[in-house]
């Protein structure tokens, strides 16, 4: 396993932003990711990791929709091979949860509902990926929550 220092760049961004809450600087740090990696034409992983983190940062929803549904579509470009060599713990699998959880909270902030439940229910039929860790229990919280707010079973 070798360390990726794209990944790790990334991972400062989502520092600023979730634990010094300094989103607009983690916003400029992951717009300057984005042209270094070559935009949507990078490598599918860090496009998807960095199009996810990007749009946790975007203060309009239909940025925010558009950075998400980026992500997801480079996950579908992302070999479980590419991620153990980037060091990420999670295969592929892993990170669908969380891209469709976000894709149904913005569907739900657009009102689409349809679209939401439909993005909740693709999210928890990818939870078996997930680890009862850290990062499962935050996904499985988020999905809960998202539930509750579209009136389905928790």
């Amino acid at each position: 396993m070798t360390a990726d220092p794209t990944m790790a760049r990334i991972g400062q961004g989502v520092e600023l932003h979730h634990h010094q809450a300094r989103p607009e600087a983690a916003r400029d740090l992951f717009a300057r990711i984005w042209d270094d990696i070559g935009g949507e034409q990078g490598d599918p992983l860090h496009v998807c990791v960095l199009a996810h983190s990007m749009a946790d940062v975007q203060d309009d929803v239909q940025e925010e929709l558009m950075w998400d549904l980026r992500a997801l579509a480079a996950a579908d470009r992302v070999t479980d091979e590419h991620v153990a060599q980037a060091g990420v713990a999670l295969p592929v699998a892993g990170l669908y949860p969380s891209l469709h959880l976000n894709l149904g909270e913005c569907y739900r902030k657009l009102d689409d509902l349809d679209r939401a439940r439909e993005h909740l229910h693709q999210a928890r039929a990818g939870l078996g990926a997930l680890a009862d860790d850290g990062y499962g229990r935050l996904v499985r919280g988020g999905l809960e929550r998202l539930a509750g707010l579209l009136g389905e079973p928790a």
